[in-house]
């Protein structure tokens, strides 16, 4: 059953919203914020309550004293019946309670873990794949950071993915990435098992965290890539270190130091606002056992096996024979997908037992 009471509540919120925008009374920005959040939902109740309108009408026809016309209504009865149950589904979805952040873009770091030169190779091709599939869903990416290795590996990239949903669906990809494969280095074609860590962070907008200029210490230096050669000859780089809480963040893709700072600046807000977020999330710890999304960086969640071509994500027990499709970014969304559709699931039950 659908909670009417709290449809009907948001229903008429957004025909008030829809009023006073109409009439140019209020916050214009903020009541059009709200009516963009509300909009899924009352578009939705819409077609549900026209398809009901169409049910009660097909009913009625199907006890027609004319045989055919009521045979007709019985069939198409049944496709209403099929629709309005697809439409009720699609209602309670909507209606699951939202990460904040949900909307928003996010930060993405990857970094090498256990097995040097492999992990930071590995770690590369994570980095690529998550471009790739941004690339697919039309969100903006930008390099914040990036720290070679000498065969061509990352030890640590940070990505900003811009975009409308980004952490919604990049927050399942936190944790341990485990792979096994064959490296470049191996010469007796042993199978070597390394690691790379994610972290999806929400990217912090000013409103939600406000950072004192004098908590922070401001570092400038040279910028180095690989094997120590300077990228450059000025002090561009710039390392911002939060002084309370140690929180540090750093850039030097950029040759201005105005740049860098403003790159480092925005890091370190997102490592600030996901900390805040973790420590008071006490909802999130609660539900970890039932959710996918609980942001964990130290739990391993997926296998890339390359030896038998498959990709095993622990948490749902999903296993996919197109290891290549997924690392190369093309098919990371249909293991992303099932991930919520697992997540959906469980808050949906969570939602429906407590009634």
């Amino acid at each position: 059953m659908l909670p009417t009471q709290q449809i009907d509540r948001i229903a008429a919120r957004f025909e008030e919203i829809e009023a006073q925008l109409a009439a140019g009374h209020g916050d214009i920005v903020k009541l059009s914020k709200e009516r963009a959040q509300l909009r899924p939902v009352a578009d939705a109740l819409a077609d549900f309550r026209a398809a009901e309108r169409e049910r009660v009408s097909l009913e009625q026809m199907a006890g027609d004293s004319d045989a055919e016309m009521a045979a007709l209504a019985r069939d198409e009865l049944e496709q209403i019946k099929s629709r309005l149950a697809e439409l009720e589904h699609q209602l309670k979805l909507l209606l699951i309670p939202k990460d904040a952040a949900d909307e928003g873009s996010a930060i993405l770091e990857v970094r090498a873990g256990t097995g040097g030169d492999e992990a930071a190779l590995f770690a590369g091709d994570l980095l690529a794949m998550y471009r790739r599939y941004a690339q697919l869903q039309g969100w903006r990416v930008e390099v914040m950071s990036m720290s070679e290795s000498d065969l061509g590996g990352i030890k640590e990239g940070v990505l900003s993915v811009e975009g409308q949903g980004v952490f919604a669906k990049l927050k399942f990809e936190s944790g341990v990435h485990r792979v096994q494969r064959v490296p470049q280095t191996e010469a007796q074609g042993r199978i070597h098992t390394s690691a790379a860590t994610v972290a999806v962070l929400p990217e912090a907008e000013d409103v939600e965290i406000d950072v004192k200029e004098s908590d922070l210490r401001i570092d400038v230096y040279r910028a180095s890539g690989a094997g120590g050669q300077h990228v450059n000859k000025t002090e561009s780089a710039v390392r911002i270190t939060h002084i309370p809480t140690g929180v540090v963040a750093a850039s030097q893709e950029e040759k201005s130091q105005h740049k860098n700072k403003a790159r480092a600046m925005k890091m370190l807000k997102a490592r600030l606002y996901d900390a805040e977020r973790t420590r008071v999330d006490s909802a999130r710890a609660a539900d970890r056992k039932d959710q996918v999304g609980s942001g964990d960086r130290s739990e391993r969640i997926r296998t890339y096996n390359f030896p038998q071509g498959r990709v095993t994500d622990h948490r749902i027990n999903l296993t996919l024979y197109k290891l290549d499709r997924v690392v190369a970014g093309d098919d990371l969304g249909e293991v992303i997908d099932a991930l919520v559709a697992h997540d959906q699931a469980a808050k949906l039950a969570a939602l429906e037992s407590a009634r």
